[in-house]
């Protein structure tokens, strides 16, 4: 798979490359997520209280945790959907800025969730779920379709080609696999070329061999620089280019740091509240019920 992730693999500009030198030092590239003393309601429930968390540029990180913790809601934060009480020293920004368009901002994020894939009709195609992309919407119906060129649909079937669906692009989404189905939303999230991706629980409701070949391709785009942020309750779901994970408890950071030395039995067993052992393979952490809770490598 050759999916370009990011733009900025393009071969720079030799102008481009004196400014980056004469300023370097001067201003410090902005963090991609950078909350502070972040206080989150939804409805009548506060889920974060005082939330402080940052995640650099270029790191891949896994926010891993129970259903409950709240990493739908964070997910919803990053995506713009939530905003944090109005304190003077609580903020939420995205690559530095508190305020985004969220078309401007689809074009460095690109997230590929579960809520997604449902909201989008049984009768939407392949190549429709990537267009929309481009607008993002929820699917090209109605005048949207007038605002798409030939060169998007291009692309749109260039990204179908390159994600191994090109045959699906008149197919509708009823009509396909879940597997099918989530790389069309995968397609439809590197349309723009963001530099980050953001996955909640990619894995979920495939079986074995869509499970791999899923992340087979989450793997190749994070070896050609993509950032990944994979939101997550299993440890299978986690690549062995992830470095950082970020365990989320009840509203709370439980752990967060290397993957190896957070992704431990003591700590997932008290979290998750159930006894868990935890094996190393390969790269990617496994969990499995425990009595001892003892690790294995």
């Amino acid at each position: 798979m050759r999916v370009d992730c990011a733009r900025r693999f393009e071969e720079p500009n030799k102008d481009d490359l004196s400014r980056q030198a004469d300023t370097a030092g001067i201003m410090s590239e902005p963090p991609l997520i950078d909350i502070r003393n972040a206080t989150i309601w939804r409805g009548r429930t506060r889920v974060f209280d005082k939330l402080t968390l940052t995640i650099d540029r270029h790191e891949r990180v896994a926010i891993l945790g129970p259903n409950g913790s709240g990493k739908t809601t964070l997910l919803k934060i990053i995506n713009r959907e939530l905003y944090p009480v109005d304190r003077g020293d609580s903020w939420v920004r995205i690559l530095g800025r508190e305020r985004w368009n969220v078309w401007e901002l689809r074009r460095h994020i690109g997230i590929v969730s579960q809520d997604l894939q449902q909201r989008y009709r049984p009768v939407t195609t392949a190549l429709e779920v990537v267009l929309s992309g481009f607008l993002s919407s929820i699917g090209i119906h109605g005048n949207l379709g007038d605002r798409i060129d030939a060169q998007q649909v291009a692309a749109a079937h260039d990204i179908l080609e390159q994600l191994g669906i090109a045959e699906l692009a008149a197919t509708p989404l009823r009509s396909m696999s879940t597997g099918q189905q989530r790389r069309c939303l995968l397609g439809r999230a590197l349309v723009h070329h963001p530099d980050t991706l953001i996955l909640d629980e990619p894995t979920s409701g495939l079986d074995f061999a869509a499970s791999f070949d899923y992340l087979a391709r989450i793997r190749a785009l994070a070896r050609e620089g993509c950032n990944i942020i994979i939101v997550t309750h299993h440890l299978n779901e986690i690549p062995p280019e992830v470095g950082r994970v970020v365990v989320l408890d009840q509203g709370r950071i439980a752990a967060d740091g290397p993957k190896a030395s957070v992704l431990t039995p003591e700590l997932l067993s008290r979290v998750y509240g159930a006894r868990i052992s935890v094996a190393e393979i390969d790269g990617y952490f496994l969990a499995y019920p425990g009595t001892d809770n003892s690790s294995k490598t």
